[in-house]
Parts: C-alpha cells; sequence; structure tokens
C-alpha cells in the first residue's frame, strides 16, 4: 500500500509541491514523504478517534463516506498533512494548509477508487482499514459488507459486526481482535 500512496502523491503533487516556489526543489521529496505520512497517520487518527464509520464507508464507496471531497475523515487527513508540512520543512500554516488541500482530496480519491476495482489489485479496502486501524489481516471489507444488509453502515450495524468479532455472534473464531476489538477501544471495553 504505501508504494501504491507514495505513487499517487507523487503524481498529484505537480503544481502544490514540486511547481511551488514556498518548497525548494531539494525539499520536494520530503514534502512527498510528509504528505504520505501525514495521509497514513490521518487514517489512524480518524480510525480511532470516532470517524470509522465515514473511513469504511469511504472505502467501500458509501454513505456520507463517499463523497471523499466532502468527507469529514478528508478534513481531518488534511489537517494532519498541514501539521506533517509544518514539522518537517518549516512552511507556514497557510501554505502547508494550501498544499494539503490540493493534494489529499485527489490521492484518497484515487486510492479509494483502486480500492474499489476489482480489476485492481495494487491496494484494497482490507489493506487501507488494517492500515488505519492497526488491526492487520481482518477482513474489514466482509464485515462492513454483511454489517450493511439495511443498505447503510451505521453505528448499530457496527455494533452488531463488533458483538460478532468480541465472541458474540458467529464469528467467534475471530477472537476479540477487528472491529469488535477496535470498538472495544473506542469505547473503553
Amino acid at each position: 500500500m504505501m508504494e501504491t500512496l507514495m505513487n499517487l502523491i507523487r503524481q498529484q503533487s505537480g503544481e502544490a509541491v514540486i511547481n511551488n516556489p514556498a518548497i525548494p526543489n531539494h525539499q520536494n521529496e520530503d514534502a512527498m514523504q510528509a504528505i504520505s505520512s501525514g495521509i497514513l497517520g490521518g487514517l489512524q487518527q480518524q480510525a480511532q478517534g470516532g470517524n470509522l464509520t465515514n473511513l469504511i464507508g469511504m472505502v467501500m464507496g458509501q454513505g456520507s463516506g463517499a463523497n471523499v471531497q466532502q468527507s469529514p475523515v478528508t478534513q481531518g487527513v488534511q489537517q494532519n498533512v498541514q501539521q506533517s508540512l509544518m514539522e518537517r520543512l518549516g512552511i507556514s500554516p497557510q501554505m502547508a494548509m494550501s498544499i494539503a488541500t490540493m493534494v489529499v482530496p485527489m490521492v484518497l480519491s484515487k486510492l479509494m477508487n483502486k480500492a474499489q476495482d476489482p480489476n485492481d489489485n495494487s491496494v484494497d479496502g482490507n489493506q487501507i482499514l488494517g492500515s488505519a486501524t492497526g488491526q492487520q489481516g481482518v477482513d474489514w471489507m466482509g464485515a462492513a459488507s454483511s454489517a450493511m444488509a439495511d443498505g447503510k453502515l451505521d453505528m448499530n450495524d457496527l455494533m452488531r459486526v463488533a458483538g460478532g468479532f468480541m465472541g458474540g455472534g458467529s464469528n467467534q473464531q475471530q477472537g476479540s481482535g477487528g472491529l469488535g476489538g477496535m470498538l472495544g477501544g473506542l469505547f473503553g471495553k
């Protein structure tokens, strides 16, 4: 996933980074690394900070997360990228946010499109959600699909799936990991 993310950042950072007079050419690669770490860190913050439902919706292309440009997840990730750019390059908050708003929505949109494309195996939803939650090896997409039996993903759906991951449902072999463990961490259980 890291390679795919960096390739997308390189593709989308022309005007924002490479042709930006506020970023000297010798710092272009540092800027792209800062954007990459900011995106990953931002996705982690969103997953762990109560925006897991929107993140899952974004990865699946459904619900309020389907519009990557307007998603609260994207806005949170932009703020994290802004901070990463300011710390790594020492640029102003305004310039860092300008770069983040130009690059992050496009990169996340393309990343989510790749995750949803059955013909593109460079990244999938399980990798994105596993990276964001720290729960690798979980069938996030299968759990989210089964949770969306009513056509939408909401907290009731997440709690129903979480019960399965925590041993209360038919997925007892999953133990306390996965979505249940993540939600248990979010809600202090």
